[in-house]
Parts: C-alpha cells; sequence; structure tokens
C-alpha cells in the first residue's frame, strides 16, 4: 500500500499576506475559499510538486502557532538558481551550505516557518 504526503498544514497569521508571498515566489494557488466568516482555506503547490501545502482562517488548531513549523524540506535541481530566483524575488534565502548528502537553501515565509531547499546529490 502507498502512502503518500498530499497536504501540509502551515500556520500563519495573515491569510492574505501569506497568499501574496507564496504566490510571488511561484506557487499556484489552487484553493482560496471562505466558507464562513470564521473559516478560509488556501490550498497552494509549488511548481513541479506532488504535495500542496494549506493555510487560511479557523482551519487549525488553536494551540498551534503561526511560524511554529521549522522543517519544510522541498528537493530542488539547482541549488544555486534556486537562491538566486529567491533573492530576486527579494525573499532573505541564505545558502548554498554544502554537505555530503546535498547543497541547502533556507528561508522562511513572513511567519517564520522555516523552508530548506536541498539539491540532492548525483548518485554513482
Amino acid at each position: 500500500m502507498d502512502w503518500k504526503i498530499e497536504l501540509v498544514m502551515v500556520p500563519v497569521s495573515d491569510v492574505d499576506r501569506s497568499r501574496d508571498f507564496y504566490e510571488r515566489i511561484g506557487f499556484t494557488i489552487d484553493h482560496d475559499q471562505r466558507v464562513s466568516d470564521e473559516v478560509r482555506f488556501v490550498q497552494a503547490t509549488p511548481p513541479g510538486s506532488a504535495c500542496s501545502i494549506a493555510f487560511g482562517q479557523g482551519i487549525m488548531s488553536p494551540d498551534v502557532v503561526p511560524g511554529s513549523l521549522k522543517s519544510i524540506q522541498v528537493v530542488v535541481p539547482d541549488a544555486d538558481q534556486a537562491l538566486s530566483d529567491l533573492r530576486s524575488l527579494g525573499v532573505d534565502a541564505v545558502g548554498v551550505d554544502e554537505m555530503a548528502w546535498g547543497r541547502f537553501v533556507f528561508f522562511t515565509d513572513p511567519d517564520g516557518n522555516a523552508w530548506t531547499l536541498q539539491q540532492v546529490p548525483a548518485r554513482s
């Protein structure tokens, strides 16, 4: 039986600011639905990804603090290009950090949710 991760919830404080940020860095906004005055659901997908993120209003447990997600990791084909692209869009990205298991770029969204971009080393 396959297990597929297809949606990661990201805690944010300002839905419009987060939507603008993720759209600016190239995510496709798949859904932006206001269900009621208390509930809004936004789903966004990184370019080429089978997994999306979701954020919004009234969709997460109240004990989940905006900016508390510190471990979203995404594989990219070229860490140098990813760093350049993010910086050209005004994102305060850091890298490229060279490690034995890949080349890494780091950035955070406006709430401080942390992202890691990994260029996987060539396999022999």
